[in-house]
């Protein structure tokens, strides 16, 4: 507790210190000749502006205005300029002479109005958008504790749905976009960041390959869902396509400086509810042998409060954007210190970025050149102390009254070493432990952007980036913790991992208006190469133990050809026509290239007939399109013959031993799977209700599933073999409204509300139609041997339980060791288990409102998963009194529904937990965030910089009737996840 109140005050003085020192330095007021001020205002209804800007032609000096438009700068003489700006409004310019207060009115400027869109390879205007492509900006993002960008946008997108692994520091996070097309190949959207595609697959010695993105430097990501727009990425599109734009600086802008902080403080809000320590005892006393009764202790210990603390995170970031000698650029660099609620957990980040983008040969040629860098420390505690906590003996001292074993209690064999099966001290797992991954991530590219002298509709385009990361980590576990790694002398687990990814682009593009007719064809070559290299051992402080070692360096490459075509007819219908050709190394030469063509047309029907004063859009769309995957995750050649050490079988040869290569099934024959997707949608927006939004039906299918099955018979593999052989489909709708009920100069209300209903089916797993084949057992549950709980099959939704149905008595309670005889042989057996929901919701929402007035605001947003079932694998390993016992000198605590379950002593614990009665509802409604904030620079009356306080709670509450701690789990297995902490944060960001 001291230690923690200790650190609370070095972390808020700090912070504060940071804050004070920010406020004062530029709260000075520079000496200046004159002082001009006046208001800024809106032509149309003559209201201020809030936030135009207001500079001083030909120097990097300007000010912003406040929430009323009214601004006040200073200026060195008469003959100075100001320039008046305000996005969506025609600049305007002013000599100063003798005035010192001038007023402007700031009229539309239907070019920036036309707002501008980025997709693949280029961007597009809003209005001529064929394609289902959602875009949001910083504005809209999430506020808060946000330490990776998906957060940024979770709950805010139909069709998106995003769910964290759990609460730790950095946590990664499940990305799917229309549900997912694969089995066994990813289901991730590509990420492309700045116009490179990233590698989004794990990282060693981080949490999420994602986490070295500062959030700070993101400007916009727009999200391509349906396969007309996602199509011109090929091979890495079939989950959709994620593109993150990054903060620039802008030509001409006035310098500008912004810093923000955040403090902030998470603990957890419930605990898995076992039995307390009088409960216990009842139950060992009324259940247990006499041997296990004579274990009992006589503490009362809270083993989760004892591995649980309150944990306080520090986020500053500083950046600088303007444009010097006519060259615009932003740097930043922020720090990040977040610790986890699990004791020992943490991330520490620092991070940086660059971004010029000047203009050269009389703006002929554009240059983008980018640079991110991140340096991750992440402390990674022992998960494993989350289960063990919930079924540790609640009648045991945190402390033995010995040092023997490092002064923490253990279970104690009759030879008075630590028990060999029993679990170990769960804070001991965490303190005795050192896990450390250190991380440096680097991000960069140089984009040229050349529009030909004599000929500006054309216009060439060169992109060549890379993504390389190496990772350091060590992972060191005492000889105390427990029986394994005293017999082995403690352990020290090493991995390094170096990653090169390069990406080059190089296409044409021609955009011409020819009378009514508006052509704009692109073509293009792409390159991508993957490079992974690691090295991953085991070193003992036992010496009779030997070193463990594996290491491999692998690389495959993409090479691609694509081209679009967008056709616009009298800005009414519009058209665009994709095509890529794909080629991967990961198939033989005779499959190794895939072509992916999609089309898409639409209708601006307000266009059409005439409805432009009443509607500000109307606009239908239909969309077609084939993607491919290649993204497996078992091999980087799964086409070549390959063979691998046998595990533990040598062979001796003239007095050595040799290791014993045995082969590794593979399918020569293996090739793309594809998903084609279809898509109708509807965008509409009415002006004098102020009231927006969208809605698509669409129809994925994909075929040729690149999957997992067992090796033909007669052959002498083992494992199995990846192959493409079935087929799968997803279709849905998704509905968007955006609202705005309220709308003057002092008060302004934005609503947003999203809907998607998602239904998964696999059609095929066999090429050749056959009732009696089951499916795919996967979804290991805790608690027994090789037990599934979870299985694909044809006809049913992927990863459906597969279960025994539970039979219950008059009062609604099971009734232990009776299961359903559902094929009525008289026997229950394999044969009786049965498909039982799945874990995938059939509806997610998201809800979210800000309202504005004058400095003040406040918004939150809301999420709903409806139709989501999860198995409550931490409540079905403590239902039965036959769970309290080991197979040694020690005894376990149960679950508090123990008490009401009828699962006594004697059913075969595989039966138990694989019963239907674990299978829960978890659809829940969440109030993700609250947040509160308020402008400072009115109150602080300051004419340098704006300054805005903002406070901020995640978490806020949770309304389920799902039992376990938490009903949003990945996979739908709840296994002790890392709990999701609520958090409250301080937040202060400043402009000048």
């Amino acid at each position: 507790m001291q230690q923690t109140f200790d650190y609370t005050l070095k972390a808020l003085s700090k912070s504060w210190l940071l804050w004070a020192v920010v406020l004062n330095v530029f709260s000075i007021q520079a000496f200046a000749q004159m002082t001009v001020s006046g208001t800024v205002s809106d032509d149309l209804d003559g209201t201020g502006l809030p936030g135009a800007t207001v500079t001083i032609k030909g120097s990097a000096v300007g000010t912003a205005t406040d929430m009323d438009g009214k601004y006040s700068i200073q200026v060195p003489n008469s003959s100075s300029v100001l320039v008046f700006s305000f996005i969506g409004k025609q600049n305007q310019e002013i000599t100063v002479g003798n005035q010192s207060v001038i007023n402007v009115t700031l009229a539309d400027d239907n070019q920036t109005l036309e707002e501008i869109v980025v997709i693949g390879y280029g961007t597009q205007k809003k209005q001529d958008m064929t394609g289902a492509i959602t875009s949001i900006n910083e504005r809209d993002f999430v506020q808060g504790n946000v330490s990776t960008p998906d957060q940024l946008i979770t709950g805010k997108l139909a069709g998106v749905q995003i769910t964290s692994a759990g609460g730790a520091p950095g946590s990664g996070a499940t990305i799917r976009i229309r549900g997912g097309s694969s089995l066994n190949a990813s289901n991730d959207p590509l990420i492309v960041i700045d116009g490179v595609p990233i590698d989004n697959t794990d990282l060693s010695g981080s949490a999420n390959p994602l986490s070295f993105i500062n959030p700070n430097d993101i400007e916009s990501m727009n999200v391509l869902k349906d396969a007309s727009a996602a199509a011109i990425y090929g091979s890495r599109a079939a989950n959709g396509v994620i593109i993150i734009t990054t903060k620039k600086g802008r030509k001409g802008a006035a310098m500008q400086v912004n810093f923000n902080s955040r403090f902030s403080s998470a603990s957890n809000i419930n605990q898995v509810d076992v039995l307390k320590p009088t409960q216990f005892a009842t139950a060992v006393t009324d259940y247990g042998t006499a041997a296990q009764q004579a274990l009992l202790g006589s503490a009362s210990t809270n083993w989760q409060d004892v591995i649980y603390r309150t944990a306080l995170t520090q986020d500053n970031n500083l950046s600088v954007t303007g444009s010097l000698a006519g060259m615009p650029f932003r740097a930043s660099v922020g720090f990040l210190n977040q610790n986890g609620t699990l004791k020992t957990s943490n991330l520490k980040r620092t991070s940086g970025s660059i971004g010029l983008s000047p203009s050269l040969l009389d703006d002929h040629l554009r240059v983008d050149a980018n640079l991110k860098f991140a340096n991750n420390r992440s402390q990674f505690a022992d998960e494993g102390a989350i289960g063990t906590a919930v079924s540790f003996d609640p009648t045991q001292p945190v402390y033995a009254s010995s040092d023997q074993f490092g002064g923490y209690f253990n279970w104690i064999n009759q030879s008075g070493g630590i028990e060999a099966l029993g679990p170990s001290n769960p804070l001991a797992m965490l303190e005795l432990r050192d896990n450390l991954g250190i991380l440096n991530r680097y991000i960069g590219n140089v984009s040229l952007n050349y529009s030909f002298h004599g000929l500006p509709e054309l216009k060439a385009v060169v992109n060549a980036g890379f993504d390389a990361s190496n990772t350091d980590g060590n992972d060191v576990t005492s000889p105390l913790v427990s029986a394994n790694s005293f017999n082995n002398g403690g352990s020290t687990a090493y991995y390094t991992q170096n990653r090169n990814n390069k990406t080059f682009q190089a296409y044409l593009n021609y955009a011409k208006e020819f009378g009514a007719s508006k052509v704009d064809l692109m073509g293009g070559y792409e390159y991508q190469g993957f490079i992974r290299e690691n090295d991953n051992g085991t070193i003992y402080g036992n010496p009779d133990v030997p070193e463990r070692n594996t290491y491999f360096k692998t690389e495959y490459r993409l090479a691609s050809q694509f081209g679009r075509v967008n056709y616009v007819l009298s800005d009414k219908y519009l058209a665009t026509v994709t095509l890529r050709r794909d080629g991967t190394s990961r198939f033989a030469p005779d499959n190794r290239y895939g072509l992916f063509p999609s089309a898409a047309f639409a209708w601006k029907m307000n266009e059409e007939f005439g409805l432009n004063d009443v509607l500000s859009d109307l606009k239908l769309r239909l969309g077609w399109g084939v993607t491919g995957q290649q993204d497996i995750g078992s091999g980087d050649f799964p086409y070549l013959a390959a063979y691998t050490p046998g595990q533990g079988l040598r062979y001796e040869f003239g007095g050595q031993f040799y290791d014993v290569l045995r082969p590794n099934p593979y399918d020569a024959q293996i090739k793309w799977e594809e998903t084609t997707s279809s898509n109708i949608g509807l965008d509409f927006g009415i002006r004098a209700a102020r009231l927006s939004g969208s809605v698509d039906f669409y129809l994925k299918q994909t075929k040729d599933l690149i999957n997992e099955i067992d090796a033909p018979a007669g052959t002498n593999f083992s494992n199995k073999v990846v192959t493409n052989i079935g087929s799968l489909e997803n279709k849905g709708v998704e509905f968007t409204l955006n609202y705005t009920p309220i709308s003057n100069s002092e008060f302004n209300w934005d609503v947003n509300f999203n809907a998607t209903y998602n239904q998964n089916k696999i059609t095929a797993l066999t090429r050749n139609e056959d009732p009696s084949y089951i499916g795919v057992l996967t979804g290991d549950i805790s608690g027994g041997t090789g037990s599934y709980g979870q299985i694909h099959s044809t006809g049913f939704s992927r990863s459906a339980f597969y279960l025994y149905q539970q039979v219950y008595n008059e009062n609604g309670s099971p009734i232990e060791g009776v299961f359903v005889d559902r094929n009525n042989d008289g026997v229950i057996s394999e044969l009786d288990r049965y498909r039982y929901q799945n874990p995938d919701p059939n509806y997610f929402l998201g809800f979210s409102s800000n309202m504005q007035y004058r400095d003040l605001s406040i918004g939150f947003i809301m999420r709903a998963n409806i139709g989501n079932y999860v198995f409550n694998n931490v409540q079905s390993g403590g239902s039965s009194y036959a769970n309290m016992t080991g197979a040694g000198n020690f005894i376990f605590n149960l679950n508090s529904n123990v008490l009401n379950s009828n699962f006594s002593s004697t059913t075969r614990r595989e039966q138990i937990l694989l019963s239907d009665y674990f299978v829960e509802n978890a659809s829940f409604l969440r109030m993700d965030n609250i947040n509160l904030g308020y402008d400072l620079t009115n109150a602080l009356k300051a004419s340098k910089y704006q300054a805005r306080l903002g406070f901020i709670v995640q978490n806020v509450f949770t309304v389920t009737n799902y039992t376990g701690l938490d009903p949003e789990v990945q996979g739908g297995i709840d296994r002790n996840i890392y709990p999701r902490p609520r958090t409250y944060s301080l937040n202060l960001n400043v402009n000048f």
